[in-house]
């Protein structure tokens, strides 16, 4: 049974920083790209960024490049976000995300920017 477990969210100052984990079991990790989306109130999802197999190769949206760094550590089967220079509008649920015969998605951990 394929399983993405998101934590590491909570509150955050604007300016601040919050690293974000996802547990992945029921696939073999290491064989898979991964990426991260979230969903900010009332709006729809958007992708923010992936990685491949490997770890080699990170792709980042606008939106987040230069402050958000996407890592995976495979023998741990944990896929990472590091947020630096949070903004209010990154408030949202984070989820993370793989592909295989159809899309999982983890449960989610709430991301709040705020003073």
């Amino acid at each position: 049974q394929v399983q993405l477990v998101e934590s590491g969210g909570g509150l955050a100052q604007p300016g601040g920083s919050l690293r974000l984990s996802c547990a992945a079991s029921g696939f073999t990790f290491s064989n898979y790209a991964m990426a991260w989306a979230r969903q900010a109130p009332g709006k729809g999802l958007e992708w923010m960024c992936g990685i491949s197999f490997d770890g080699r190769v990170p792709y980042y949206a606008d939106s987040v490049k230069g402050r958000f760094t996407i890592s995976r550590v495979n023998a741990k089967n944990t896929l990472y976000l590091q947020m630096n220079s949070l903004k209010p509008e990154d408030t949202a649920v984070y989820y993370c995300h793989v592909k295989l015969s159809r899309d999982y998605w983890g449960q989610g951990t709430q991301v709040t920017v705020s003073s």
